[in-house]
This record gives structure tokens, C-alpha cells and sequence, in this order.
């Protein structure tokens, strides 16, 4: 990896599916929904090395056809088969205030108002109305509700959350 990427956290993007025809072209999965994110001139980060984005197209079923320099034939396609695409985190857009990426949220340290570690959250769960965290620690699981009355807070730069546990939750 270069040395910038080398000291920056890294952010999954998209995942390698298949080689897509013969000339190097990769069949892709998105795991970003930011616009322009696999535009040509881009870059994404496979297996450590930067690669350049040539071409994008959209493929049915939502995939994305993806052409990168230095990919030029099927084998090598072939072989990334898998491979996370990659960005450094600051190529990831701000969201307001009050919202989060997953990768943000992913073992944070967990506690209460009355600073009672809890565990870190471990994955999170789409309900439909609202996510769901799951906080892990010493073989137990909580189930937190990501509402703003339940997490009062997030320090995503320290890696804590604070939450009000509803009566019942503990």
C-alpha cells in the first residue's frame, strides 16, 4: 500500500464478484451509495494497491461493470475475485450531524450515563423503523435501539457511545 493509505483507515466501498467478459473488466457488488463513487478517474484501493478507475457502467441486478488500469486481461480479473474495494476514510463524505456510517459504529466502546462499560457493538441490525446495536461483552449481548433517546451520545474520534438504557434493556 502507499504510505498515504498506509496511515489512513481504510473504508470497504465494494466487493469483487466475478471477471466480467474477457478484457479485464470486474463485475462488482457497491457497498457505497455516495454519486460518483466508481466514476473513471477515481481511485480504489484492491489488495493494498491503488487502481485507477477507467470505465463504470451498470449491470442488471444492481452490479456494477468496472474497468480499472492495470487489470487487462480475465485471469487477473479472475483472481480478484472477492477483493474489497477500498477508499481512505476522508474520501468518504460528512454526513449531518447525529448520523453515522456503519464502520463508524462497529466496535465502538459502549457505556452508560453512569460510565458502566457495557461492551462494544459488534454488528448492527436493519429493522426497518430504526437500527438495532448489538453490544457484546464477556459472552453476553445486549440489544440497543439507535434512537436519539437512547444514544445520547457519540464520540466517533474516541470510539464511545453513551447511552440511556430504557427500563428493562440492562
Amino acid at each position: 500500500m502507499d504510505k498515504d493509505a498506509t496511515s489512513k483507515r481504510m473504508v470497504v466501498v465494494g466487493r469483487v464478484l466475478s471477471p466480467q467478459g474477457i478484457t479485464g473488466e470486474l463485475q462488482i457488488e457497491a457497498i457505497s451509495d455516495s454519486p460518483g463513487r466508481f466514476s473513471s478517474g477515481g481511485v480504489l484501493y484492491i489488495n493494498d494497491q491503488p487502481h485507477q478507475i477507467k470505465s463504470s457502467r451498470e449491470l442488471p441486478k444492481g452490479r456494477i461493470g468496472l474497468k480499472l488500469e492495470g487489470i487487462d486481461g480475465r485471469n487477473e480479473a479472475e483472481n480478484l475475485r472477492g477483493s474489497l474495494l477500498l477508499v481512505p476514510e476522508d474520501m468518504v463524505p460528512t454526513l449531518p450531524e447525529g448520523e453515522y456510517y456503519h464502520f463508524q459504529i462497529i466496535g465502538i466502546r459502549v457505556y452508560t450515563q453512569e460510565h458502566e462499560y457495557l461492551g462494544q457493538v459488534t454488528e448492527i441490525l436493519a429493522t426497518g423503523s430504526n437500527d438495532v446495536y448489538v453490544v457484546s461483552h464477556n459472552g453476553s449481548e445486549i440489544l440497543i435501539p439507535a434512537l436519539n433517546d437512547v444514544v445520547v451520545g457519540v464520540d466517533v474520534n474516541g470510539r464511545t457511545m453513551t447511552v440511556d438504557l430504557p427500563e428493562g434493556l440492562r
